[in-house]
């Protein structure tokens, strides 16, 4: 009875062994490759599965999730300036081809960075460095079309390619920051430029049209002074005031209607010469007399045109 103990002991620890080593579960997104002494058996999904202990083993599993690999790639492009580009990679592994994505990859990250590497070498050179910023986009499908090709056979799917960053040598980005900075002043200065002639020609209009009505009121002024005279002579003529007579007793009235005005403003420093009302006749003598002088000149000059004409006809 004591001999059996131990072999039932070890019975229970080899069925235990058995049994663990027989059931195994797999997690969702994942499959698992189970082989046979050492050969393909077969694929399992996700679950619980049993296998025959010492007979079957799991080679390995394989995530079917999206997976993304970032690689960093330097090269020149064709006006010869040097740049670091970054190009993420999204691949998954085909559902219908696992066995050949475990089998026949040693390592796939590998395999795609170099066709990354393949493809933007061969792509970046054909382009100028302002048009790698345009055409990243042109890029990206490039090498998106390359990985295909390439990796479908080995069960893998590309998802998508992107161009990520764009890195030049810090040398050339200050000078294209430099460029365009100056572009920019320049388009401030030519706009400061077109507001200032727009200012320069509205000030000159308001000038020119303040000058306009200054001199239509200046004018319309002067029009209503003249009425004003006539019509103070004639209502003077009137009461039987001879046109000299009223026309001195206006320059009178006016002569002191100015000395009024300047007695009501304060702090005024004009002086009026003459200033007695005596030199009014005078003023108005001379007035007089010069209007006269000018009125015979123009008869004299008018008189010269029209008898220059005959002399010529009668030579």
């Amino acid at each position: 009875m004591e001999a059996i103990i131990p072999f039932l002991a070890g019975a229970l620890v080899l069925s235990l062994f058995f049994i663990q080593g027989a059931f195994f579960t797999v997690k969702q997104q994942t499959a698992a490759i189970v082989e046979r002494f050492g050969k393909f058996h077969s694929i399992r999904t996700p679950g619980l599965h049993l296998k025959i202990p010492l007979v079957d083993r799991i080679a390995g599993k394989v995530s079917m999730k999206i997976q993304q690999l970032d690689v960093n790639v330097e090269t020149k492009t064709k006006d010869d300036v040097f740049v670091k580009m970054k190009v993420s990679v999204q691949f998954v592994i085909l559902k219908q081809n696992i066995y050949e994505s475990f089998y026949k990859l040693e390592n796939p990250s590998d395999q795609i960075t170099s066709y990354v590497f393949d493809t933007v070498r061969a792509e970046v050179p054909k382009l100028k460095l302002d048009d790698v910023f345009v055409r990243k986009d042109d890029i990206a499908i490039a090498i998106r079309r390359e990985l295909e090709d390439a990796m479908n056979d080995y069960g893998y799917g590309i998802i998508k390619a992107l161009v990520t960053d764009i890195d030049p040598n810090i040398a050339v980005k200050n000078a294209m920051n430099r460029i365009n900075a100056a572009e920019r002043e320049k388009i401030a200065a030519e706009y400061e430029g077109e507001a200032e002639r727009i200012r320069i020609v509205a000030k000159a209009k308001a000038e020119a049209e303040s000058k306009r009505l200054q001199g239509q009121g200046t004018a319309d002024q002067r029009r209503e002074i003249a009425k004003g005279l006539e019509d103070s002579v004639e209502v003077l003529n009137q009461v039987g005031i001879n046109s000299q007579e009223a026309s001195a007793l206006i320059v009178i009235t006016q002569h002191y209607d100015t000395l009024q005005s300047m007695g009501e403003t304060n702090n005024s420093n004009l002086i009026l010469l003459p200033n007695s009302p005596s030199q009014a006749s005078d003023m108005l003598s001379q007035m007089v007399t010069s209007f006269a002088a000018a009125n015979q000149l123009g008869e004299d000059m008018k008189a010269k045109v029209k008898e220059k004409p005959l002399k010529l006809k009668s030579e």
